[in-house]
């Protein structure tokens, strides 16, 4: 048994040092995401400033649920497009906090605070 020490094998091919995360996959991620909440943002904005002017603006109604829709799904593309970037550690796990608070906001328009005739 020549060669053989009792130990473990240890892999020298996979004991690499982890790399840094890329800058520009950082910034590229950030700016992307930056406009995204801002376009989601203002769809979610706009659902909200949306009120109808009496009894028979059926209209007003429609047009705040639908911005809200849109804000809503808007959220979940930013969402995914968070993940994406977190699991390539180009950013950091708290980017998940702006879709979600935008998704509640857009639920919540939805839901609980839509707009009545």
């Amino acid at each position: 048994m020549s060669g053989s020490t009792g130990g473990p094998a240890i892999d020298v091919r996979g004991s690499r040092p982890p790399r840094p995360p890329s800058r520009v996959g950082t910034a590229v991620c950030a700016v992307l995401l930056a406009l995204g909440h801002v376009v989601t943002g203002y769809v979610v904005l706009t659902a909200y400033l949306v009120e109808p002017d009496g009894p028979w603006d059926d209209q007003a109604v429609t047009n705040a649920g639908f911005a809200a829709g849109i804000g809503l799904a808007l959220s979940v593309v930013t969402a995914l497009l968070s993940w994406a970037c977190v699991k390539a550690e180009w950013l950091r796990s708290w980017w998940y906090a702006f879709p979600v608070a935008l998704a509640v906001a857009a639920l919540l328009r939805l839901t609980v605070l839509a707009p009545e005739l």
